[in-house]
């Protein structure tokens, strides 16, 4: 019998789906920077990470970016993973 594989699949709050995989790494959150950076131009970070206190993390950092980068504004979101196998 074939050994199923793992994928790991995030539900944004505007209804992205994002999924990873196959893989067999812990991680439990999915994180997204949606940077706006003027003239109606957008740019879209993303990452996993293996805790939420791991994502969270990143919200400093992007604050840095933005403030670096010149961004009108962004949005950061952490979904968390949910485990299938397929």
């Amino acid at each position: 019998m074939a050994k199923k594989k793992r994928y790991l699949t995030a539900t944004m709050a505007d209804g992205y789906v994002k999924t990873i995989g196959p893989t067999a790494a812990p991680f439990t959150h999915y994180w997204r920077i949606v940077a706006h950076l003027g003239a109606g131009r957008t740019e879209v970070f993303w990452g996993h990470a293996r805790s939420l206190k791991e994502a969270s993390s990143k919200q400093a950092a992007t604050r840095e970016a933005a403030r670096q980068r010149g961004w009108e504004h962004y949005e950061f979101e952490i979904a968390e993973l949910v485990e299938t196998f397929g």
